[in-house]
């Protein structure tokens, strides 16, 4: 019941592959841009933030306020003014960007471009073909820039659903700027060689639902579900995962304004608020991991976002990092335990006399390496591999977008 929880620690001591984000984020929703009335509460903010931005009024602290409370910063015109000065971008040193063929020989060309190219649903609907293609165009300099500019950096794919999100809201220029920002400080753990510190991170999930609420906790570690389902989340500030635009942009608006593991906190209390409907399906990791992947497209958002800057102030970010080393080791322990227990049950030894050294060599290498095991692994290692070729071949060379 605990392989995938289990696979998840091993994870933290082995170097993970950057391949493996991938290969576990699906395919999105085409993306919604349908726009909603505006409220009462939403046009006196909207009215307040254009006073202040026409008297110069706002400082860095009430941006901040403004980018966090209820409503965040209300339409993509405050946006385009505003979404800069929360990432610290002095607009007076923007450069415009190179042209597209100056990028070409960068060794992540050709994979920015197919994914850029499968990026259709990212983009407005009904946009005029030759404006769209501009666009496509526009995102893949965009990104190329940023990682040209810092070699230390490593593309992932779900980068462009950040990257386009910006570019549609500030243009083409301004969002390079943001997005070195960003890159440099909110996703540099994401860029890095392995997803190993990304994994860590996501870890952080289990200490606060612990805290918060242990029997979600308990149901959640024993379906064995780990935490891949939020690896999309937290690559792309869940721009991949929602199908409402207006949903992306608030939330960007407050992880713009917050510190940059907000986003684990944001994940941490739309567990929680889903917990009847998670304690309700069956405790193993297919039915938990498909529920948790798809996000409702009702979540409440303003509700979540409070609560999730209580976890954030509640829980300080050492302890947490404390309790992940604790868990993991907790895992590691439990594991080992788990197995010496079996072996000693099937061949009637004391637990005291079993060594972890006489349990690999006496008991877990003879039981592995029988003919049978032997036919049985190399078969089922057959079938993963046809099946991997098969995601591969039908799900990984279309992409996301």
């Amino acid at each position: 019941m605990r392989k995938e929880t289990n696979d998840t620690v091993d994870s933290l001591n082995n170097s993970t592959p950057r391949k493996t984000e991938n290969e576990i984020i699906d395919q999105p929703e085409e993306l919604c841009f349908a726009q909603k009335p505006e409220s009462d509460g939403e046009r006196r903010k909207r009215i307040h933030i254009n006073e202040l931005i026409n008297n110069n009024e706002i400082n860095y602290e009430v941006l901040l306020e403004l980018a966090r409370s209820e409503y965040g910063l209300v339409n993509d015109k405050i946006r385009a003014i505003l979404w800069p000065r929360l990432a610290k971008v002095n607009e007076e040193d923007v450069k415009k960007a190179p042209n597209i063929s100056e990028l070409q020989s960068h060794p992540e060309y050709q994979q920015v471009v197919l994914d850029v190219n499968r990026s259709l649903k990212r983009f407005p609907p009904g946009i005029p073909y030759q404006q769209r293609i501009a666009l496509q165009d526009q995102l893949t300099v965009l990104i190329l820039r940023v990682i040209n500019k810092y070699p230390n950096l490593r593309y992932y794919q779900g980068y462009h659903d950040v990257a386009v999100t910006f570019l549609l809201v500030v243009g083409e220029d301004l969002a390079f700027a943001v997005m070195e920002k960003l890159s440099t400080y909110h996703f540099e753990e994401c860029m890095q060689e392995t997803m190993d510190a990304t994994q860590k991170r996501l870890m952080f999930i289990w200490p606060l639902l612990k805290m918060e609420h242990p029997t979600l906790y308990k149901f959640m570690v024993e379906s064995s579900v780990g935490t891949l389902f939020a690896l999309p989340w937290y690559l792309t500030w869940f721009g991949h995962s929602l199908n409402s635009y207006l949903d992306v942009v608030r939330l960007y608006d407050y992880f713009l304004a917050s510190p940059i593991y907000t986003p684990i906190y944001v994940t941490v209390a739309i567990v929680l608020y889903r917990a009847d409907e998670i304690l309700a399906e069956q405790c193993d990791m297919p039915s938990i991991h498909c529920l948790l992947s798809k996000l409702p497209d009702d979540l409440p958002f303003e509700e979540l976002l409070v609560k999730a800057t209580n976890l954030y102030q509640k829980y300080d970010i050492d302890l947490i990092e404390q309790l992940v080393e604790d868990f993991v080791k907790e895992e590691q322990e439990r594991r080992l335990l788990e197995q010496k227990e079996m072996m000693a049950r099937r061949n009637q030894i004391p637990m005291s006399r079993i060594t972890t050294a006489t349990y690999i060599k006496k008991y877990w290498l003879p039981r592995v390496m029988t003919p049978k095991r032997v036919i049985v692994t190399t078969a089922f290692s057959i079938i993963i591999g046809f099946c991997a070729y098969y995601y591969r071949s039908h799900y990984l060379s279309p992409g996301f977008s």
